[in-house]
């Protein structure tokens, strides 16, 4: 029964994951686009831990820890180039 659980929720945000990158892609404004991107990594994220959980490989969960770091310094990142137009020092 939880194995099923963990099916059916992969694939939702397998779903979501996909409705993302459309928007990542045809976004209006640059700052939707970099959310988008966001919500991917994210869900991303939340894919390889459920399946470390199904396929009992932890590892997978300590892979997941640099990548949100990466896409924390790309919010910050991308938050300074938005607010002053340059990335600069």
């Amino acid at each position: 029964m939880i194995w099923e659980l963990i099916l059916i929720i992969a694939l939702l945000y397998l779903a979501s994951i996909v409705l993302f990158t459309i928007i990542a892609f045809k976004g209006p404004t640059l700052g939707d686009q970099v959310l988008a991107i966001d919500a991917i990594t994210y869900a991303t994220i939340v894919l390889m831990v459920l399946f470390s959980i199904y396929f009992k490989e932890p590892i997978l969960t300590v892979v997941v820890i640099p990548l949100a770091l990466w896409v924390y310094a790309l919010d910050i990142y991308m938050a300074k180039y938005l607010e002053k137009g340059d990335l600069g020092a």
